[in-house]
This record gives C-alpha cells, structure tokens and sequence, in this order.
C-alpha cells in the first residue's frame, strides 16, 4: 500500500493534523491504531464517511487498486467543523451526510471526478470551513495534553479549561470522543508505536522510557488493550509489512 500524507497550511495546524492519501497495489488488510482524532474519509466505493475516535485497533481489506483520502483532525478540534460532538462517533463510522447534508452530496460529487488519490485529498482539505472562533479553553486543555503526547497532569489541564476534573473529563469527552485519562493513554500508545516504527530494532525498555510508561509492562498492558496483541508482535516483520 502506498501511503502519503500532507500537512495543512500553517494556519490550520492547530486544527487539521494532515490530508492523506492511500492506494493499493494489491489486495492486502491494513491495521489502523487508535490516534485519538477523527478523520473524514473518501472512497468511491463507500464515499464521504466520518470515522470517530477509536478505542482499539481495527482491520480493513482492501482490493488491489483501491485509493483512499482523507483530513485528520488534531484531538479534540474536529467538533468545530463537523457540527456535532465527536462523542457521538467514538468507534463508529457515519455518513458525512447525515452530518453536513447537502454541502456533503455536493462535496462527494467534486471528489468524484479527482483525477488522483492526492488530488481528493486537497480537495477535502480545501473543503474544510474556515474556523469561527479561536480555540475554546477545553480545547486548549486537549491541545496541551496532545502537545505532551499524554504524558502530562490532567489537575493542570482541568485548570487550564476553567473546570473542576469532573467537568473537564465530561467536557473533553463531548469535544475529543474520549475521556481525559483515556485520550492520554492512547496519545501514549501513539507516541510509542510511532518511535518503534522510526526503529530498526525496538528497544522497548527504552521505548517505554520515553513514551512516558511506568515500565514495559504497562506499555504491554496498553498494547494488548489499544492492537490486541504485545508491541513485539505488533512490530514483527510480519506486523510490520502488513501495516506497510
């Protein structure tokens, strides 16, 4: 599967975290980890679709010559756009119709007619509004915890959205899909799959080190809840090549 992403321009960073695109040569499964953010996807074969916070690793087929795009938004920022809490997707995917109506069948009908996989991707970049207001403090609090990759007091965030911690663990649930503690875990979790990827042997004491985990226990633990399976299975050769 060839895979490639593209950052926002500057000032949509704090929003958008990347379009991207994908396109099989081959028949193949790809794993898809959860990341803590909500995507909007195209395919011609299923079209426009939100796909919500996940909580654990999902698996999907792919057909040899089967190209997919889509904008991922930072945690906690996709709710500005859409219209609607990112609570009501968490581990679900939904047609962007029954989310934008209208403004989504016509969307779909310019993506139609992409000549490229990268061009549907900058095509639904493009088609992200403009945001209304500046970030609002629960955001700020979510974009301060995502700054830390999880690895940061969540007191001190819940002080930083103006909210006592069990407002704030409603709150970021509503804007993020997760609730605070969870949405770190799995920023952790992808803190840690993202230095094994970039290694050629992982050191997964190390890893775990500078992840922000306890030990390597604790880093299991989160792999066999978040993949299914142990880090050293999850980035085997085989793992590794399927993820590919």
């Amino acid at each position: 599967m060839a895979y490639t992403e593209q950052r926002p321009a500057a000032e949509w960073t704090r929003w958008v975290e990347c379009g991207w695109c994908s396109e099989t040569t081959e028949h193949s499964e790809h794993a898809v980890r959860p990341d803590g953010c909500v995507d909007i996807i195209y395919s011609a074969d299923e079209g426009l679709r939100v796909v919500g916070t996940m909580t654990v690793e999902q698996r999907f087929i792919f057909p040899a010559g089967m190209s997919v795009a889509g904008a991922r938004f930072q945690p906690g920022m996709a709710g500005t756009f859409l219209g609607i809490a990112p609570a009501e997707f968490t581990d679900r995917t939904v047609p962007l119709e029954d989310v934008w109506g209208a403004r989504a069948r016509e969307l779909e009908e310019r993506l139609r007619h992409a000549r490229s996989p990268g061009e549907t991707m900058r095509l639904l970049l493009a088609a992200i509004p403009p945001p209304r207001n500046a970030p609002s403090p629960v955001q700020l609090a979510i974009e301060a915890i995502a700054a830390e990759r999880g690895s940061c007091d969540l007191e001190t965030a819940s002080r930083q959205a103006n909210l006592s911690a069990r407002q704030f663990r409603r709150r970021c649930l509503e804007e993020s899909g997760l609730t605070p503690k969870h949405l770190s875990r799995v920023l952790r979790f992808r803190h840690a799959c993202r230095l094994a990827g970039e290694a050629a042997r992982p050191d997964w004491p190390g890893i775990a080190a500078e992840a922000g985990y306890f030990d390597q226990a604790h880093l299991i633990r989160d792999f066999r809840e978040f993949a299914g399976m142990t880090p050293m299975a999850v980035f085997s050769n085989t793992a590794r090549s399927e993820a590919a």
